[in-house]
C-alpha cells in the first residue's frame, strides 16, 4: 500500500485528496518501478491540484510534475535497483501518474541519474522550476551573453524559477536585477545574489510603450503578459529574453518593434519535453553551477498531506522559493 495525491473528475465534479492505493493499481506502462523519496510543488502543480487550469489530460490522475527516488526494479539495464534518479516534466501529473506519491511506475527514458552533490531532496529543491531556470540561463549563454555584458532581469523573482535563476546567474558572474511584487522579500533576494530589487509594477502595468529605455542585455521571465511585453521593450539591442511562464497571463500584448528595430531575440523555454541529452546537460550544470547553500535556503519541506494546502498557496502567490514534498512524512 502507498499514498498519493489523487485527482478525479466525475460528472463535472473535481476532487483532490490524499488516498491510499495498492501497488496493483499502478499503471502497467513503464519499465521502472520506483520508491519515491521527494517531490515538489510547482506553479503548474498548484493549478492542477486546485483545478484552476486544464492541466490534467487523463483521468484519474496522481498529481506531481516531479519526483526523485530510488529504483526498485528495472527492465532497462541502464538503471539498476538502488540507483537514485530525478524526473521533471515528461508528462508526469498530466498524461501519466505523477510524483506526489510514495511509489511510481516510470518510463526509464524520463529518468536522469543524479550527479553529485545532488541527493533526492536537493533534486526536488530544484525540480521543474529550477530545471527551467537552468534552461533559461543556457539559452542566454547560447545567445552569446557573458558576465560583464550588462544587467540580467529576473521577473517573478521570489518564485521557484526566479529564485534559482538569480542564484545561478550570480554564481556565473552576472549582475542580476530582481523584479517582484514582494518588496519585503528584498533581503531574501539579495541573499540569493540580486544586486538590486525593483517593483514589478514597472513591468506589470498595461499600456507600456513598444520601445522603452534600454537597460537589460538579458531577461528570464516566468510571468508573461504585460510583464514580458515591457521587459522586451527594455531589452538592449541584440539582447535576449527567455520566456518560460504565464503567472500574469498567457497573452503577450506587445508589438514587433523590439524584435525588428533592436534585434531582440525571444526564446521560448519548454521544460516539459526536452530531449534527454539536454536534460542531462542541464542537471550536470545545476550540480556544478548552483550554490547548494543558497538552494537549501530557498527550500521549505512539507508533507504529502500538506501539498493540498500548499497548492492553494502557490497559486495565490504566497510561496517564496521552493516547496519540497517529503512524500513519506
Amino acid at each position: 500500500m502507498f499514498k498519493v495525491i489523487y485527482l478525479t473528475r466525475e460528472n463535472k465534479q473535481f476532487s483532490a485528496e490524499l488516498k491510499t492505493l495498492d501497488e496493483a493499481q499502478l499503471p502497467a506502462e513503464g519499465d521502472v518501478l520506483a520508491r519515491i523519496e521527494y517531490s515538489s510543488i510547482n506553479y503548474k502543480d498548484g493549478l492542477a491540484i486546485t483545478d484552476k487550469a486544464p492541466v490534467i489530460r487523463k483521468w484519474p490522475m496522481v498529481a506531481g510534475l516531479d519526483c526523485a527516488g530510488v529504483v526498485v526494479s528495472s527492465n532497462n539495464p541502464e538503471f539498476k535497483p538502488g540507483d537514485r534518479f530525478a524526473v521533471t516534466g515528461c508528462g508526469l501529473g498530466e498524461l501519466y501518474w505523477g510524483g506526489l506519491a510514495q511509489k511510481a511506475r516510470l518510463n526509464s527514458e524520463w529518468l536522469v541519474r543524479l550527479p553529485a552533490p545532488l541527493d533526492t531532496k536537493r533534486a526536488m529543491g530544484i525540480g521543474t522550476a529550477g530545471y527551467t531556470a537552468m534552461l533559461c540561463v543556457m539559452a542566454l549563454e547560447k545567445h552569446g551573453l557573458k558576465p560583464g555584458d550588462g544587467e540580467i532581469l529576473v521577473t517573478g523573482a521570489t518564485g521557484g524559477v526566479g529564485s534559482v535563476a538569480i542564484a545561478l546567474l550570480r554564481k556565473l558572474g552576472y549582475r542580476v536585477i530582481a523584479s517582484t511584487g514582494k518588496l519585503a522579500e528584498s533581503d531574501y533576494l539579495k541573499s540569493l545574489g540580486a544586486a538590486e530589487v525593483i517593483d514589478r509594477a514597472i513591468f506589470s502595468e498595461p499600456g507600456g510603450r513598444p520601445l522603452q529605455k534600454e537597460r537589460f542585455v538579458g531577461v528570464v521571465d516566468s510571468v508573461g503578459s504585460h510583464t514580458l511585453a515591457n521587459a522586451c521593450a527594455q531589452t538592449k539591442a541584440n539582447g535576449a529574453v527567455a520566456a518560460c511562464g504565464l503567472a500574469q497571463g498567457m497573452d503577450f500584448p506587445a508589438t514587433v518593434a523590439p524584435f525588428i528595430l533592436r534585434g531582440v531575440t525571444l526564446y521560448g523555454i519548454n521544460s516539459g519535453t526536452t530531449a534527454r541529452p539536454l536534460r542531462e546537460e542541464a542537471w550536470r550544470r545545476l550540480a556544478r553551477d548552483l550554490d547548494m547553500a543558497k538552494l537549501d535556503a530557498m527550500m521549505r519541506e512539507i508533507s504529502l498531506a500538506e501539498s493540498l494546502t500548499a497548492a492553494q498557496e502557490i497559486v495565490a502567490g504566497r510561496v517564496r522559493g521552493r516547496l519540497v514534498v517529503n512524500v513519506n512524512a
